[in-house]
């Protein structure tokens, strides 16, 4: 990391991973391979680009908030869980191979590619938000395990929580997409907090990239409000597209 390039392309991949996760996920795919590369050892680079998420999260949920787009309380009442189920997640260690979780993750990804592409779309009758009782209880204890997963590993995470919210919560994907990255920004703090703790991460790398990062969600958290479902849709069946090839293939 000593030379200035080093950090030019780390605000360039940013940037990108920020436009990315921010609309769709999966961009730590990018990110941690770019850290490692660098030179950061793999759970450094772990515990580092949660820096930058932490950054372009708070930076999305401030550009859907400029537009007008919120879901409070609904979003903190998730993020809490998820909060809680980060702190587990961060903490547990799993001897996984790393090829066959990568090939387990593809199929995931395939899956969800044909649900977004094969599910009936929802009538305009029943795009009612789902957001208290009974379905905001189930999305509490969703996002507990999705938090589990975000603090352990994180890849891939964001798809999930767009399908289960989309779907489950009836929220059209510019809303969905605004409670995400807040959900994230709360459970990524527990996340960053057990890395840093374990030294696991290098500051300096991790708020370079976060310019990237904060700019990219900016851009893409406003860009997304103008352009609406459409775009959201295409641009996440393009993504989980990417991300599964990748994973499947260039292990």
């Amino acid at each position: 990391m000593d030379q200035w390039y080093h950090y030019v392309l780390l605000v360039v991949v940013g940037f990108a991973v920020g436009f990315i996760n921010t609309v769709a996920g999966g961009g730590s795919l990018l990110s941690l391979p770019t850290l490692i590369f660098l030179g950061l050892p793999p759970a450094v680079a772990n515990g580092t680009n949660r820096v930058a998420i932490v950054i372009q999260t708070a930076m999305a949920t401030a550009g859907f908030k400029s537009k007008g787009v919120s879901t409070f309380p609904f979003n903190i009442y998730l993020g809490i869980s998820a909060f809680l189920g980060a702190i587990v997640g961060a903490r547990i260690a799993v001897d996984v191979d790393g090829e066959a979780f990568n090939k387990i993750l593809a199929i995931v990804m395939i899956s969800v590619v044909l649900i977004i592409l094969f599910k009936p779309k929802l009538k305009l009758e029943e795009m009612q938000e789902r957001l208290t009782g009974k379905y905001l209880w189930v999305s509490i204890i969703v996002f507990f395990f999705f938090g589990i997963y975000g603090g352990f590993i994180n890849a891939g995470l964001g798809f999930l929580m767009i399908l289960f919210m989309h779907f489950y919560n009836r929220m059209n994907l510019v809303r969905v997409n605004a409670t995400k990255v807040m959900v994230v920004f709360i459970y990524m703090l527990a996340a960053l907090a057990v890395f840093a703790f374990n030294d696991k991460v290098e500051w300096k790398v991790g708020l370079i990239l976060a310019i990237g990062n904060g700019t990219g969600a900016w851009v893409s958290s406003r860009f997304s409000v103008k352009k609406g479902d459409g775009f959201i849709k295409k641009f996440l069946v393009a993504m989980v597209l990417v991300m599964a090839i990748k994973l499947w293939f260039f292990n």
